[in-house]
């Protein structure tokens, strides 16, 4: 019956389309066409769910599960408005590749009817109890049974009819295929499909990917992406919230991923009901705090470098014979260049601690230079060097205290007494963060052995 109506209703939209043909121009016709389509396929999945309920009340079935080439999985929180046209244009798409496939709606507790329209639409749904974005897709991915996900967004924004572009570059050998919306990648954002803000933050952000990470994309917010799932579960990704997409294209680069990418075009979401659940600042600061997170070297290493070179340059200008304009430099700028050499040194070492620890909690790839480092500077060495430094700075103190003792506690000079007790005190200070700082590093690789 499902089958008669629907053929009956593809005779009726070709009666309707061939005259209007000479009046309409191609991409109306285009448009109009596909809606019919969409409809059409809709009343299909409908039937076919009434079917399998009516079958499901006679003898009870063994349905055996086939393999699954294909997961299409959407995140979705209160999207009735727009979830149903992404699961039959994702059915769609699946239809015409002539694959099997699946399409998952990963639901973050809607209280609306996305739920029932999807199951009716012939989707899986999967209900995930820990708001966030990145909660609701690992939970879809993970109930997923595609070796390739395609996942996008429930607002309608990304035209899901596009999976096969996705696929094909899955099939060639990439293991991530990034969606790209902005001009620079190829891409099209039609007017008020994204505000003016996301405009200028999503190129910096991007920017900001490429630079510091070296990730060859253009777009690093899309939400529309095709991946393997071997790489996903070699990612081991832990954001819950918006970062998700991030954190997968900055893991998916240091692990050496083989990425791709495909301009597509971005529509104006469906939504009416509510505003994007994008909250633009504190999103945007939760993503560039995971960009720092992920980067030791620039969230570490560049401002210590940058601290040490100022302190080297400090004690330069103190205990080198020559002057700058006249400019006498002394003991407080000693003070000032010993503070900025304790601080890098401190700096730096969070940087070789937290580098140590992303390695081996499979966060960030390990670094085989700091594996070199660490062979090299072992904690007995360290220790020595801790040592040394502690003893030279008490030996330096102790001897000026004798000055000032067989002076008889007289008033001493003081220019010339704090040239000497500054580096002093800070070689001490620098033996003591060498020593515990090498302690917490020699825990940190011992908890993996």
């Amino acid at each position: 019956m499902g089958q008669l109506e629907t053929n009956a209703g593809r005779s009726e939209l070709r009666e309707v389309a061939l005259p209007r043909r000479s009046r309409q121009s191609t991409t109306d016709r285009i448009e109009r066409g596909f809606d019919h389509l969409i409809d059409l396929l809709a009343v299909d999945r409908v039937l076919d769910k009434q079917a399998i309920d009516v079958e499901q009340l006679g003898e009870p079935r063994i349905i055996a599960l086939e393999p699954i080439e294909l997961s299409v999985v959407i995140p979705c929180l209160d999207e009735a408005e727009t979830v149903g046209n992404c699961i039959l244009k994702a059915h769609y798409a699946l239809d015409r590749m002539g694959i099997r496939g699946e399409v998952l709606v990963a639901d973050n507790g809607s209280r609306d009817d996305s739920v029932q329209i999807a199951e009716e639409l012939g989707a899986r749904v999967v209900h995930v109890e820990e708001r966030g974005y990145g909660a609701a897709l690992m939970a879809g991915i993970e109930a997923a049974r595609g070796q390739f996900i395609v996942m996008g967004d429930a607002d309608d924004s990304y035209d899901f009819t596009q999976i096969p572009k996705f696929y094909e570059r899955l099939r060639e050998g990439a293991d991530l295929v990034q969606g790209c919306r902005l001009p620079a990648g190829g891409g099209k954002v039609l007017p008020g499909a994204m505000p003016w803000l996301h405009r200028l933050g999503n190129p910096a952000l991007t920017w900001l990917v490429r630079k510091m990470f070296k990730a060859p994309i253009n777009d690093v917010y899309c939400g529309m992406r095709a991946f393997r799932r071997e790489l996903y579960d070699r990612l081991d990704q832990r954001c819950t919230g918006m970062e998700f997409a991030t954190e997968m294209i900055i893991k998916s680069t240091l692990f050496g991923a083989r990425i791709s990418e495909i301009p597509i075009v971005l529509h104006p979401d469906g939504r009416s009901a509510h505003r994007p659940h994008l909250r633009t600042f504190h999103d945007g600061w939760k993503t560039l705090r995971y960009f720092l997170i992920q980067s030791p070297r620039w969230a570490f290493l560049a401002p210590a470098t940058m601290l040490a070179v100022f302190g080297l340059m400090g004690y330069v200008l103190v205990y080198s014979p020559w002057q700058i304009a006249n400019i006498a430099f002394d003991a407080h700028t000693l003070l000032v260049a010993t503070l900025s050499i304790l601080v890098a040194v401190q700096v730096a070492a969070c940087g070789v601690l937290a580098k140590t620890f992303a390695g081996f909690e499979g966060l960030l790839p390990r670094d085989e230079r700091l594996e070199q480092l660490s062979h090299t500077f072992t904690l007995e060495r360290c220790l020595l060097l801790s040592a040394a430094l502690v003893s030279s700075g008490m030996g330096v103190v102790l001897w000026k205290l004798s000055i000032w003792f067989d002076s008889g506690f007289a008033a001493l000079d003081y220019s010339q007494t704090l040239r000497v007790l500054i580096p002093a005190v800070g070689a001490i200070a620098l033996g003591v963060q060498a020593a515990s700082s090498s302690f917490l590093l020699s825990v940190l690789r011992m908890r993996r052995r």
